[in-house]
């Protein structure tokens, strides 16, 4: 099963209202492993950066002007995410984003059913517990001391690893070998990503409750039970 786990920066909130991509980032999996295969692309917005943006992802108009328009990109793009699982915190904003400008360029868009949302499963899972990328590092202790400020790339990095945990949880000792180490767009190839090791082993999953529960069943179990047996 191939996934991109993906993420966007902006100039704002709504395409309909001139809001653009600015950047797009993905991390790929293969069976919920890291292939060593990433997407990363800076692109030219064709307007100004409100202040807003700026200060949410340190992206200026300057820095940006000189990058490829979506529509020189869109198709690489496309062609990279393929059929794959698109895995996206909050996947309604850069879903909708995407979709505007691959549509402006004639091209097909991306269903919904493509995305799998963190977010949704993070709120499902933790009801009323804060479900932002940042608490949910601090969750399942995921290092994002990286993280100044908001980057494609980097927050894609990021959600790799948090999707892991919230679909059971990383296996640092498998050998995570890539499938190749390829980094597709301007940053040029590098070396392959893989989750870290949780610096701190999550704490028990049973309730107090439950471990008491356990206790009265083997109780009444008796003699014959095979948690009483020894080797």
């Amino acid at each position: 099963m191939r996934e991109i786990v993906l993420d966007t920066e902006t100039t704002g909130f709504d395409p309909n209202e001139g809001d653009r991509i600015v950047e797009i980032g993905g991390v790929e999996l293969m069976n919920h492993l890291p292939t060593g295969r990433t997407y990363h692309q800076y692109i030219n917005p064709e307007r100004d950066m409100p202040t807003a943006a700026f200060e949410v992802h340190g992206l200026s108009a300057e820095f940006l002007a000189d990058k490829p328009i979506f529509a020189r990109i869109g198709q690489e793009f496309a062609d990279f995410v393929g059929d794959a699982k698109l895995v996206i915190h909050n996947a309604a904003f850069d879903m909708k984003f995407l979709n505007f400008e691959l549509k402006r360029m004639g091209l097909p868009g991306l269903p919904m059913s493509q995305a799998i949302d963190t977010l949704t499963i993070a709120r499902q899972k933790f009801p009323g517990s804060p479900a932002s990328l940042d608490a949910l590092c601090r969750r399942f202790g995921v290092d994002n001391s990286r993280r100044e400020k908001h980057g494609a790339l980097l927050d894609s990095e990021i959600l790799a690893e948090v999707y892991l945990e919230l679909i059971g949880g990383r296996q640092p000792d498998l050998v995570l070998a890539s499938a190749g180490t390829s980094r597709t767009g301007p940053r040029g190839p590098s070396g392959d990503w893989r989750p870290r090791p949780r610096p701190v082993p999550l704490g028990p999953l049973l309730t107090a409750e439950e471990i008491a529960a356990h206790e009265v069943f083997v109780e009444k179990l008796g003699a014959g039970a095979i948690w009483r047996r020894r080797s």
